[in-house]
């Protein structure tokens, strides 16, 4: 099972209205399915360029990791030489950095993954996370 398009877009519209709510800068949110692909995708009015590849960095390195982007980033610190060659085998496409959420639903499998950009790190899991809770399921940052 992963993630609908329905599921997706109902991410998408609390994650961005959890930014406005609390004053964020744009954001760009990126949902992928279980195995990596996006579902949907938006970028708010001002986000500056580049932010959909940030966001998808952030979603694809948790899902290939399976762990948070936050999680990553402190594996980071600690295995900087792992993160690295984590990096290059998958392509440059991991961000290790908070805003990458693994979605997971009640029976703790992993449907997708979130990942936003525009904001600082943490503000993007909170929206992240906010709205992977508001779709009723579970959000794993780390």
């Amino acid at each position: 099972m992963s993630l609908t398009l329905t599921t997706a877009q109902s991410i998408i519209a609390d994650a961005l209205a959890a930014g406005q709510q609390q004053n964020f800068k744009p954001l760009t949110v990126v949902v992928l399915d279980a195995g990596g692909h996006v579902i949907a995708a938006a970028r708010q009015d001002g986000a500056s360029n580049n932010r959909f590849e940030i966001a998808q960095g952030k979603a694809y390195g948790a899902l290939a990791l399976g762990m948070g982007s936050r999680a990553i980033m402190e594996r980071a610190e600690q295995q900087a030489y792992f993160i690295a060659a984590a990096t290059a085998t998958l392509g440059g496409r991991l961000i290790p950095v908070p805003g990458g959420v693994l979605v997971r639903d009640h029976d703790g499998s992993i449907q997708g993954a979130v990942g936003i950009s525009g904001d600082s790190s943490d503000n993007d899991e909170a929206a992240a996370s906010t709205a992977i809770k508001a779709a009723g399921l579970t959000a794993q940052v780390d």
